[in-house]
């Protein structure tokens, strides 16, 4: 879905996932869970601005360093990430609730991005990635099946 608001053009994603939603919220607050579904190494400062270090090989030789602009334990975490478009870097705005007849809601947004053609189209491009990704974290956690061993991106 996209959403347009006085901020910017948003992308919203939701993923219903089969776990509890502890569980997956500590999929996107801490090492062990980060490296469950997205990268293979990681280093978590869990506060308001802290950091997250993504690690693309398990020796950190290649990185990504996020800032967490905002961390609520009670289901809602921000991230500062670069997109796509002219070195710009955007919110990705994660929240995970519990749902009684699927175990657990996860929203993800992303933006603002400025609604031209150009950012509209690296929009487009991120959030193709975000979707598999968050295929991947609910594949892990309901059938024990890391796409990235199978299928990666």
């Amino acid at each position: 879905m996209v959403l347009q608001d006085e901020k910017g053009v948003w992308t919203v994603l939701h993923e219903s996932i089969a776990a509890h939603p502890e569980e997956i919220f500590a999929a996107l607050t801490t090492e062990a869970g980060l490296i469950r579904w997205f990268p293979v190494a990681a280093e978590v400062d869990l506060r308001n601005g802290g950091t997250i270090t993504l690690g693309w090989d398990r020796k950190f030789k290649r990185k990504l360093t996020i800032g967490i602009e905002s961390f609520d334990a009670g289901g809602k975490i921000v991230w500062r990430w670069p997109s796509r478009l002219h070195d710009a870097i955007v919110r990705l705005e994660w929240t995970v609730s519990p749902s009684v007849e699927k175990g657990s809601e996860v929203v993800l947004r992303l933006g603002p991005i400025e609604p031209s053609t150009d950012a509209l189209m690296a929009m487009a491009d991120d959030a193709e990635s975000w979707r598999w990704y968050l295929c991947n974290l609910r594949t892990v956690y309901e059938a024990r099946v890391d796409m990235r061993a199978v299928r990666p991106l």
